[in-house]
């Protein structure tokens, strides 16, 4: 990210403007994760991954799970309130907590190198993307194809807006920016849309907006 957003991104935590945690594992995670048969041990990679209880249900699938958060607030809070006494030391840039399989580097995601990472089987992507602003997409999807290998497939959570009078065909549609951004080197499977009325809350109006969720499942096309 760049300065200006990593200033606003670690002010959010100390002001615990965190709404965007989910305090439950995410559902579309648990239902569609299975359907990769990963085996057991496979390499998880969750970049931007705050506090989120995702990496302990993908820890407890029997995979090494590491993520990328740049708020050591985010860091401390995820282990402690699930109870994990992790140890810590320095790599590179980073400060690295684990515990078991669970594994977060502390530190900027545009600092990461392969080398930092390792071995990756599979990326966790849940709404890391669309949480990021628009003019940064392009530059965190390329980063990502610098930092894990050519055969790491992804696994893409987005919460996208629905567009006024859009018909039921376009929201099956995979997204323009989508496939704009991962086309050349994925082959990409929209696997489920779940459209849900919401109310803004911050929002004058109380409309119910239409949000879609979506599951899309990216494979390398040199895999």
């Amino acid at each position: 990210m760049t300065g200006r957003d990593n200033v606003l991104w670690l002010q959010c935590w100390r002001d615990r403007q965190t709404g965007f945690h989910q305090k439950a594992v995410n559902q579309l995670l648990a239902k569609f994760w299975p359907n990769l048969a990963l085996a057991r041990g496979s390499r998880v990679f969750v970049p931007l991954c705050g506090k989120s209880l995702d990496m302990i249900w993908l820890a407890n699938q029997g995979h090494e799970v590491i993520g990328v958060e740049l708020s050591p607030i985010a860091v401390r809070a995820f282990f402690r309130e699930n109870n994990l006494r992790p140890s810590r030391r320095q790599v590179g840039k980073f400060t690295l907590w684990k515990h078991d399989r669970l594994s977060i580097l502390c530190g900027d995601y545009f600092s990461l190198s392969e080398h930092d990472l390792g071995q990756i089987d599979t990326v966790y992507d849940r709404a890391a993307l669309t949480a990021l602003p628009e003019d940064l997409r392009q530059r965190y999807v390329a980063h990502l194809k610098l930092i894990v290998q050519e055969t790491t497939n992804i696994f893409l959570l987005t919460t996208e807006d629905a567009e006024e009078n859009q018909t039921p065909s376009q929201v099956l549609g995979v997204a323009e920016e989508i496939k704009t951004l991962y086309s050349e080197d994925f082959k990409i499977d929209l696997a489920h849309v779940e459209s849900v009325f919401e109310v803004d809350p911050t929002s004058q109006n109380k409309l119910a907006e239409r949000t879609e969720y979506k599951v899309y499942r990216l494979s390398t096309r040199s895999g």
